[in-house]
């Protein structure tokens, strides 16, 4: 029980935590802006209350006299109060409504811009069709911030309380009997209120899950058919939309049991009213005008307060969305200003790893003391079996991971303390299946530096051997390639990808896989060119064909997060140890 109360506690912290955050992030900086919407809503409001005190005067005095003078003089003021209205109105929309929209655009800029700066292991452990949705949905809920939803709901508080000052003026008898049902409304609505934000909060999270699978399921199409697993995937899709439309059907229970609770208690008040006003014109001295002046101001007040609760609860989905955007804003980003402070100049490529260790997870090391040296310029191949750690040391070299102990240094500096953008801007990946934009082959070449000469880019393309397939494109370069370069080869892919790190100029060079797609002639281009790129660069090379690492400086043969072996390609040949095993086993095939 106590248990269940902290964690009460708990959530109304977080709430409001995120609300003070929403607050001084993004309110209070436009807060001339909201306060120029609130007068307009005052006004607005103020023009609304001509109509009904027109009517008392147009059914108890005008009417009666048949005084046409005054009753145009009424018509005009009341037609003035309508274009006041509606240009409150418009104004209000092109304030604060604009503003909102652009709101949400920079805000999912900014969510956009941090996701980037989260550490690898973040995406590792997200879908990214979830994360998709967190830009692009999570955010939308802080127009109800800026936009008129609560300049609504502050207008609408103030609206409705002078209405109710004017109503206990005419007749607080009547006013007082309107006033209960509604106080009740009012609990009845900020308790679902409180019942409704986990339930949207939820509704993001199982929206990013089903997104997620959904973005999945369309980029691996070809997988899915090629194993006849179309309805497998319909049926996880299903369930995934089931839980979402539980999750829909119990907010939309919700708020229709506010809204049914507001039209049966204003109900009741509307009939109760029926019967006291009926009283007062028989046996007292209210007339048809009082009558009428007393219901529409009555509307005045109660509208606002059913508005009110419809604006309670887009506020209340737009902070569980918030609730959300805060929580991946807050996330430590992995370039710590704090730690990374070395900014590296004129890098030469020396790298060291010292007793390195790693673990993916607690009591669960990859990688066991692991030390060697990769003198810039030098060529260090990493062998082994599937899983034994060869990419857990190249993601340790492209600072994509960290060691979980020992040090890895690149010209005697700890990696750990470098500035990633200044150490990044001088590393190059070209990875096993490279990630490929939909666009041209051009736009894909030229993405590490975009501002490169046309001379630069051909330099890349021709050292790369792409010009030996994009001669035969009628667009050459400017071929559009697809959605991650589908309409190309594995081995054109491949040879796009070693243009674009051959175009970034880049002193250190990891290449996981990079000849593993290629068939035996393009193997033979790619040879050349990855020969031209390694010059005078470190390079770590992740190979099973080993057949393209025996140049390498080193080799070291990784196995079980060990390195095992050491030396260069005749040496370890010599030795007949593990590495005379793989080279062996992969002659006879």
């Amino acid at each position: 029980m106590q248990g269940m109360v902290s964690q009460d506690k708990k959530k109304e912290k977080n709430k409001n935590v995120s609300f003070k955050w929403a607050f001084k992030e993004y309110i209070w900086p436009r807060k001339k802006l909201i306060f120029l919407g609130l007068f307009l809503i005052l006004i607005k409001s103020g023009a609304g209350i001509v109509l009904p005190y027109s009517t008392k005067f147009f059914l108890d005095d005008i009417v009666p006299s048949k005084n046409m003078q005054d009753l145009m003089i009424l018509v005009g003021i009341v037609s003035a109060a309508v274009l006041v209205q509606a240009v409150t109105s418009y104004l209000l929309t092109l304030l604060l409504s604009v503003e909102a929209q652009r709101l949400i655009s920079i805000l999912r800029a900014e969510v956009q811009r941090k996701l980037l700066k989260l550490p690898i292991s973040f995406f590792d452990n997200n879908k990214s069709g979830a994360l998709v949705s967190r830009v692009m949905n999570d955010v939308e809920g802080v127009r109800n911030l800026v936009g008129t939803g609560l300049v609504q709901l502050i207008g609408g508080s103030l609206t409705a309380i002078l209405s109710l000052v004017i109503l206990l003026n005419m007749n607080w008898v009547m006013t007082l009997f309107t006033i209960v049902p509604v106080a009740i409304f009012g609990i009845v609505a900020l308790k679902s209120f409180k019942k409704i934000r986990p339930i949207f909060r939820a509704r993001g999270k199982i929206n990013a899950e089903v997104t997620g699978r959904l973005t999945e399921t369309l980029n691996g199409v070809r997988v899915i058919k090629g194993f006849n697993a179309e309805e497998q995937e319909s049926v996880v899709f299903e369930n995934g939309v089931e839980r979402l439309f539980q999750n829909v059907k119990k907010s939309l229970t919700t708020t229709s049991f506010i809204t049914s609770s507001s039209t049966f208690l204003l109900g009741l008040a509307s009939a109760g009213i029926l019967g006291l006003s009926g009283y007062y014109m028989m046996f007292a001295d209210m007339t048809a005008g009082d009558f009428i002046m007393f219901t529409l101001f009555l509307g005045f007040m109660i509208a606002p307060i059913v508005q009110m609760s419809n604006i309670g609860s887009q506020l209340t989905d737009a902070m569980a969305g918030l609730d959300r955007t805060q929580e991946l804003m807050k996330m430590k980003e992995e370039d710590d200003n704090e730690q990374r402070t070395h900014i590296m100049q004129n890098l030469v490529g020396d790298v060291i790893f010292k007793d390195v260790r790693f673990s993916y997870e607690e009591e669960k090391e990859v990688l066991h003391s692991i030390n060697f040296e990769a003198p810039a310029g030098s060529v260090t191949a990493l062998v082994g079996s599937s899983g034994s750690g060869k990419s857990t040391i190249a993601g340790l070299v492209a600072t994509f991971l960290n060691p979980s102990d020992g040090k890895v240094t690149i010209d005697g500096i700890d990696l750990s303390t470098v500035n990633l953008s200044s150490y990044r801007s001088n590393l190059g990946v070209v990875l096993q299946d490279d990630f490929l934009y939909e666009g041209t082959i051009r736009e894909n070449i030229l993405f590490p530096r975009p501002n490169a000469t046309d001379d630069e880019l051909q330099r890349a393309v021709v050292g790369a051997y792409v010009n030996e397939f994009t001669d035969r494109f009628e667009l050459g370069l400017d071929t559009v390639i697809g959605e991650r370069g589908v309409k190309l080869s594995g081995g054109q892919r491949q040879r796009i990808s070693i243009a674009r790190a051959l175009l970034a100029n880049p002193k250190i060079i990891i290449l996981d896989e990079a000849t593993s797609n290629l068939d035996t002639q393009s193997e033979t281009f790619i040879q050349k060119s990855l020969n031209e790129l390694m010059k005078d660069r470190t390079t770590f090379v992740i190979a099973h064909r080993l057949s393209t690492i025996q140049q390498a400086d080193q080799i070291l043969v990784i196995e079980d997060g060990n390195i095992v072996e050491r030396g260069k390609h005749k040496e370890l040949l010599e030795k007949e140890g593990r590495y005379y095993e793989l080279y062996t086993y992969q002659s006879r095939i």
